[in-house]
């Protein structure tokens, strides 16, 4: 792991408990109890969201993946975008215990800000439907946070990390995007364009999505809503100079369907998102 922000103070550093206790590990709930207030303890309760849109055949076998998970998961929640394959029963029939919610609008973003509203545990992580992420990479999330990080950023690009995936051009135009925000933001991001990341459910504040609850605009989507999600998430935590660290992970190749990324138009998205989010930041400084 990797630290690549200045440190605040530290939480209770990582227990042994977690690391290795599989006998009293807590298992994922069928009824989770609210908690109002997220606390930082060595022993968090773990919340993992799940966005997905038709990707029945994958939820097969990813969620009972991140419920086989050591120590055990508070809860997963799938939050679904109106799929047509039936994503919810799937779900449901392969993981009775999993809590699915339908997207308030439409976009990746606004399924993470549904999912991230329903959330009861102290540690969030987001983790795609695709059977991409690595479930077993999970408790090193966990760990990053306990031992004192705000923010854990997956990278495939720190030593540890790496892809089964990722073609020459998308690595190339990554390691640019990479050098923007970090010239923009002051940061050592690795691998900004990489969407397995975990957080303390308390910093959900700073992150300022767009409210679940508001109104469709008439065209487009609200800022915050699409993909641009991820590249949105990383520049709000680096601006407010929360401590990130970077866990080495192993992106593998989807599972069934087809992929949503688009090479260029994805590229320039992530670029003009790093330059709104930097006049954001420089307006709020002022």
């Amino acid at each position: 792991m990797s630290a690549v922000s200045p440190a605040r103070p530290a939480v209770p550093a990582v227990s042994a408990h977690y690391a290795s206790n599989h006998e009293t590990a807590r298992r994922v709930l069928p009824r989770p109890r609210p908690r109002a207030t997220p606390s930082r303890s060595a022993y968090p309760a773990v919340t993992v969201i799940v966005p997905t849109r038709n990707e029945a055949k994958n939820l097969e076998i990813v969620l009972p993946a991140i419920a086989a998970v050591k120590p055990g998961v508070h809860e997963i929640i799938v939050v679904d975008g109106n799929s047509h394959d039936d994503s919810i029963g799937v779900a449901r029939r392969v993981l009775p215990s999993v809590r699915t919610i339908t997207q308030t609008r439409k976009g990746k973003g606004n399924a993470m800000a549904c999912g991230f509203a329903a959330a009861t545990g102290d540690i969030i992580v987001m983790f795609d439907a695709d059977g991409s992420a690595d479930p077993s990479e999970i408790p090193a999330f966990v760990e990053a946070l306990v031992a004192g990080a705000d923010f854990a950023k997956g990278s495939r690009f720190t030593p540890g990390g790496g892809s089964d995936d990722i073609t020459l051009l998308r690595k190339s135009g990554n390691a640019g995007l990479n050098g923007v925000a970090n010239a923009l933001f002051g940061t050592s991001y690795t691998d900004l364009c990489y969407g397995y990341n975990a957080f303390w459910a308390d910093v959900l504040p700073v992150l300022d999505l767009p409210p679940v609850d508001a109104p469709k605009p008439a065209e487009g989507m609200l800022w915050g809503d699409g993909f641009e999600i991820e590249t949105v998430l990383n520049c709000r935590i680096a601006a407010a100079g929360l401590k990130i660290t970077e866990v080495p992970s192993i992106e593998r190749q989807r599972m069934f369907g087809e992929t949503n990324l688009r090479t260029f138009a994805d590229g320039t998205r992530v670029l003009r998102t790093l330059l709104a989010e930097h006049r954001r930041a420089d307006r709020r400084s002022r």
